[in-house]
């Protein structure tokens, strides 16, 4: 049997249609543009056959059987799509979903949500074997249905409209995906779709919004660890946001009010007004905070800059 032959599970479209639309795109962001650029190139290639898809699918589609041989799958499965509907559906939800949680997060934290999710689309293809089987799976829709998740979660009463014209508040919107993907996966079964990778980027979606601030701490806490072992010296790359540059400066005014030769020193009230509203930043984003919140971090800025 030949490569375009062969029969490939995809984690599809979410059942209604694709038809989203909504006032919480907005303008479109970096991450998600290169995401959506990468799928659409993609696409193309194997749509005027430069690169068959079977070929494609094959060597970057994910199947617990060839994990082993193609230990790059479960990242590249993500990036593969089967008709241009299959990738249409999936980068138009991205399109109107991942803006506002990228804009938030900011991109690294986004990109990092998003291969996640993907992962436990491709996890769970290995938990289910023994329902499922062992097929090939591609798609991004484990990422998709994370992201769904998290923009719900954030927003749950954000309204969708579904082709067009029917509304229905976020929350209820990704509850309704969740039931079809759990029916599906241990119900229905079969199919093209590969139901259990939406269930998949769900699940660990969830997971990772609930306890990855405690993984993240961890691993740290363990870099941390391993740098003072080895001797090394921590590299970190310098913050580029605001809030990055207001907790460079936090962690300056720390070191700098123990030494006698501090010129200047910050009261407690002033750090904790600092760890306040850097944390209003990480649940809200920096449009949310008011005139003299942001003149307060101005002043920071240019009194411990240097």
């Amino acid at each position: 049997m030949s490569y375009a032959e062969r029969s490939y599970s995809y984690s599809g479209d979410d059942g209604f249609g694709g038809g989203l639309s909504g006032r919480f795109g907005g303008f479109m962001t970096p991450w998600v543009t290169r995401i959506i650029v990468a799928n659409g190139v993609i696409w193309l290639l194997n749509a005027v056959r430069l690169v068959p898809l079977g070929w494609t699918a094959e060597v970057f589609g994910f199947s617990p059987a060839r994990f082993l041989v193609h230990p790059w799958s479960p990242i590249t499965y993500m990036f593969v799509h089967g008709g241009f509907m299959h990738v249409f559906f999936n980068m138009l939800v991205l399109f109107f979903f991942g803006p506002p949680l990228e804009r938030v997060w900011g991109g690294r934290a986004f990109v990092r949500f998003y291969l996640i999710a993907g992962l436990g689309g491709a996890l769970a293809s290995v938990l289910l074997v023994p329902l499922i089987g062992t097929p090939t799976v591609i798609g991004a829709s484990g990422a998709i249905y994370g992201v769904m998740l998290a923009f719900a979660l954030r927003w749950p009463d954000a309204q969708i409209y579904v082709w067009g014209i029917l509304p229905i508040r976020a929350k209820w919107f990704v509850t309704i995906l969740a039931g079809i993907a759990v029916w599906a996966t241990f119900v229905a079964r079969g199919g093209p779709v590969a139901e259990w990778a939406h269930l998949g980027g769900l699940v660990t979606g969830f997971i990772y919004l609930r306890y990855g601030q405690i993984l993240d701490r961890g691993l740290a806490a363990v870099g941390r660890g391993w740098r003072r072992v080895s001797g090394g010296a921590p590299t970190a790359p310098e913050p580029s946001t605001e809030a990055g540059r207001v907790a460079r400066h936090r962690e300056s005014t720390r070191t700098h009010a123990h030494r006698p030769r501090s010129r200047r020193r910050v009261s407690g009230d002033a750090l904790d007004e600092v760890d306040r509203v850097l944390d209003k930043i990480r649940e809200s984003g920096i449009e949310s905070l008011t005139d003299e919140e942001r003149e307060f971090l101005d002043e920071m800025s240019r009194r411990y800059r240097g």
